[in-house]
């Protein structure tokens, strides 16, 4: 009789080989380009499929139409043999399929461990997150993985390596029936690939059905069990991995055999360019020392993390050294910025072409001249035939694809971006050309392009300095090569002495104990940050950016309350509490805006709107009473919000446009309602004016009223899974879409709240002054947004607390309070406003940078 377990092992062999997902004669078409044609592909169990093709050949069309991304136009997807429809990726990721897609769709501004679930039910209740549970999940995955990150920290403060290893995690997290990964290892080192292949071989044996798809033909072999080949969204054929052959594959690739991989290249050692004796950068890289020569390229092996990339900053001049010197043509350089060193005749290429090397809304050309502005104008005018001169012999000798010079290199496929990188760099006419990761993430094509343009390149004098992560590219492309492990140079190879396992060796200091460390030991303990200890809480406390605030408004109050006493005042303090109610109550609302990456500018006319309304009713009807009048503001500014939260989401029209005119529409029919008119104390019931003039123990009813209200979102914000989401979709919207979080109805409703916040703000406005005209709160809304940005909310989204809010709010209210304390001239009062704003500012940033240093270096 079997055991339960040789019980799972026979029922997954049994079913070994069976067709868990396909895509069956599947057509995709965006605005009458065919992205692909009549494909059908099969993902069986305990088995890993390789999808191999160009760039632009369909292979992510075919990734998002089984991860619900796409649907598709003609042809079918199947899951366990059933057609299905899926509406979106989280239908997708229900039926058992997961996705590591090529850009991570990740949060950098969430926590790592949110990270791994967020957008799906993962270890949390339908509505509330519940976070030792997430904890628990986490260490497991983290470890299944090999990354040994703090859970709590925010993933922005990880490595790109490190992040795509959370990607893997939360693929995984999912327990999924089929995975499917989307360029994995692109940007992973050596050892981080190894980890994912044992992982992949794990769930091989689970009877997982799996997709890969990548350019490294070392790494499809290895994995790969079938190999399907796409050509310009067509599918040439699919074949068993060990019958295909690698010449076979490229040649169904791009419908031609290639020369060779990589192009013969007979270096034609020239003079010494540049030399480095004893370079060295604190907490990054020491002692490194080399020769380059005119005519050469030196390879830097290593892994990611190794001081390859903080090296090829220093030479270029962005960071700067600590120790050591640097001769071109045998005089000492020492550069202060890149600048410096593009005058000197280096250039360096980025791995990061996405981040750091294009401009994706800017056109081919535009992009091409960005560094050689100078050169491409005519009178102080751009000239568009100076930009095509420098353009177009490079991008001629890349063999770029494109429509159009004014095409957005957005649009272009990854290898064909990176040729308009190269071309760019190119156009400086360097002497000395770095080159960081230049083929990752490109199809096999384009490598050949790459690499025959380097080769051409050296031999014409160029001096090149080449880093991979790719051994085979290190090994057919270099002259020489430098091996770094942990900074330090570890060994030094010729081009006819190097092996892939001698330059393994030296990075990882023996490859086999180096598989070993990668290998979970049984029954050990997760290697997982801790929360830190008790003992440091008070130094991290001091270290927030609120603590900043905090210190921004006490140095305000000590020196006005010495100067004037009534600054501590019973009936001054007061004044400011609610002042500070009304003022945090909208703010809130504008931050629920602000962090989904929009902004309302309306909020000001909303208040104004409600108040007025709330009042006049309430003189017409008293009888509705402080119920009534309140609940018909909430009602005006609910269905403001929902007015420029549906036109913003479905309409698809930038915020800052729609709440523009959506300001001046309320402002108008305020005062079409108004009609001139206004409303005093004496016209509204009194218990309409008592809701916000009573005390409880001191404290007014409107800061009471306000501190709820800030609970409550503060609560929603970091303990239920909508408060999270908002979080995420202002930290990557097309991430956000991406893993299914429903980002036009959490957008909806950030304005949605918004206007109802500032709807409740008019009638607690409206009781709290009394009189109410058509000119209530105008120009309010700029210190709305003043209150939210100083409280530390990004503009750009995705960050941001309650806390820093609240201390926001007091910060301004208390600098115009002390100002006018200290009796500054009202025609002076703006101006010094707003330089104590900057002032209080970069107190602010101050304490926050202190505050990063400090975490990095607790790590």
């Amino acid at each position: 009789m079997l055991e339960r377990s040789d019980m799972a092992v026979a029922d997954i062999s049994e079913k070994q080989g069976e067709v868990i997902a396909a895509l069956s004669g599947a057509t995709k078409i965006f605005g009458g380009t065919v992205a692909i044609s009549d494909v059908s592909i099969e993902l069986r169990s305990g088995e890993v499929l390789a999808l191999l093709g160009e760039n632009g050949a369909g292979k992510s069309t075919c990734v998002k139409l089984l991860a619900g991304v796409y649907r598709p136009d003609i042809g079918k997807v199947l899951v366990g043999g059933e057609p299905v429809s899926f509406s979106s990726p989280l239908q997708a990721q229900r039926a058992g399929i997961a996705v590591m897609h090529q850009h991570p769709g990740l949060f950098p501004d969430l926590s790592v461990g949110e990270n791994l679930f967020i957008g799906q039910t993962g270890p949390q209740s339908s509505w509330r997150i519940d976070r030792g549970r997430i904890r628990s999940e986490a260490q497991r995955l983290l470890q299944l993985v090999g990354l040994h990150a703090d859970i709590d920290a925010p993933l922005s403060r990880l490595r790109t390596s490190e992040q795509q290893l959370v990607e893997i995690a939360r693929a995984l997290s999912l327990d999924a029936r089929v995975l499917i990964m989307d360029e994995p290892t692109a940007a992973l080192s050596q050892r981080e690939v190894e980890r994912l292949f044992a992982v992949v071989n794990n769930l091989r044996g689970h009877g997982v059905a799996m997709m890969f798809v990548g350019h490294r033909m070392d790494e499809i072999y290895r994995v790969a069990d079938r190999i399907a080949v796409l050509r310009d969204g067509h599918l040439v054929g699919v074949e068993r991995a060990q019958e295909l052959t690698r010449e076979r594959a490229v040649q169904m690739m791009v419908g031609r055999s290639l020369d060779g991989l990589y192009p013969h290249h007979e270096p034609t050692r020239g003079a010494v360019l540049m030399s480095v004796k004893g370079l060295s950068r604190d907490g990054a890289f020491e002692d490194v020392s080399f020769e380059l020569r005119a005519g050469e390229i030196l390879g830097f092996g290593g892994l990611v993390g190794s001081g390859r990339t903080e090296i090829a900053r220093v030479l270029f001049g962005i960071d700067l050294p600590t120790a050591g010197t640097m001769t071109l043509d045998g005089a000492d350089v020492r550069f202060a910025s890149a600048r410096d060193a593009m005058d000197r005749g280096i250039a360096y290429v980025s791995e990061d072409r996405i981040g750091q090397s294009l401009v994706m809304d800017f056109s081919i050309l535009a992009n091409n001249s960005l560094t050689v502005l100078d050169d491409a104008t005519r009178g102080g005018l751009v000239s568009r035939s100076k930009e095509l001169a420098f353009a177009k012999p490079f991008l001629d000798r890349l063999r770029l694809r494109f429509h159009s010079y004014d095409q957005p290199v957005s649009t272009l496929s990854g290898g064909n971006q990176q040729k308009v990188v190269l071309s760019k760099w190119l156009a400086t006419q360097p002497r000395v050309l770095i080159l960081d990761e230049p083929t990752q993430g490109i199809d096999v094509q384009a490598k050949a392009d790459v690499h025959a343009m380097i080769a051409d390149l050296a031999s014409q004098g160029l001096a090149i300095i080449l880093i991979s992560s790719e051994l085979p590219e290190l090994l057919g492309m270099c002259d020489r090569m430098i091996v770094l492990r942990e900074g330090r140079i570890s060994a030094r190879f010729n081009r006819d002495e190097a092996t892939q396992e001698k330059v393994i060796g030296a990075a990882t200091d023996a490859v086999e104990a180096e598989r070993d460390a990668m290998r979970p030991v049984e029954g050990a303990e997760p290697q997982i940050f801790t929360p830190e200890s008790p003992g440091l809480a008070l130094p991290r406390f001091f270290a927030r950016r609120e603590f900043g605030l905090v210190a921004a408004i006490a140095a305000v109050i000590i020196p006005v309350s010495i100067l004037n006493p009534r600054m501590l005042s019973g009936a001054n303090l007061s004044a400011l509490a609610m002042d500070a109610g009304l003022l945090m109550t909208v703010a809130v609302g504008q931050m629920l805006v602000i962090i989904t990456r929009n902004i309302d500018l309306s909020v000001a006319a909303v208040i104004g709107l409600a108040a007025y309304g709330a009042a006049s009713t309430l003189h017409l009807h008293p009888e509705l009473g402080v119920v009534g009048g309140v609940l018909l503001a909430c009602g005006i500014g609910l269905l403001a919000g929902l007015v420029n939260g549906f036109v913003v989401t479905y309409g698809k029209v930038p915020a800052i446009v729609v709440t523009l005119g959506t300001m001046t529409i309320f402002r108008g029919l305020n005062s079409l309602w108004a009609g001139g008119q206004q409303i005093s104390a004496d016209q509204v019931p009194q218990s309409w004016l008592d809701m916000t003039s009573a005390n409880l123990f001191g404290i007014p009813a409107v800061l009471i009223i306000a501190v709820a209200t800030l609970l409550v979102i503060a609560w929603a914000l970091r303990s239920t899974v909508i408060g999270r989401e908002l979080y995420a979709i202002g930290s990557n919207p097309a991430g956000a879409q991406l893993i299914g979080i429903p980002v036009r109805a959490r957008v909806l409703l950030a304005f949605a709240v918004g206007g109802l916040l500032a709807g409740f703000d008019g009638a607690l406005w409206a009781s709290r002054y009394a009189t109410v005209d058509a000119r209530v709160a105008y120009g309010f809304e700029l210190t709305v947004i003043a209150a939210v940005v100083v409280g530390g909310i990004a503009v750009r989204g995705g960050s941001g607390t309650v806390l820093g809010v609240a201390l926001g709010t007091l910060t301004l209210l208390v600098i115009n309070n002390g100002l006018t304390l200290v009796r500054v001239d009202p025609l002076w009062l703006q101006g010094v406003y707003g330089l104590v704003i900057l002032a209080a500012i970069g107190i602010d940033a101050y304490v926050a940078r202190r505050g990063a240093a400090s975490r990095k270096g607790g790590h």
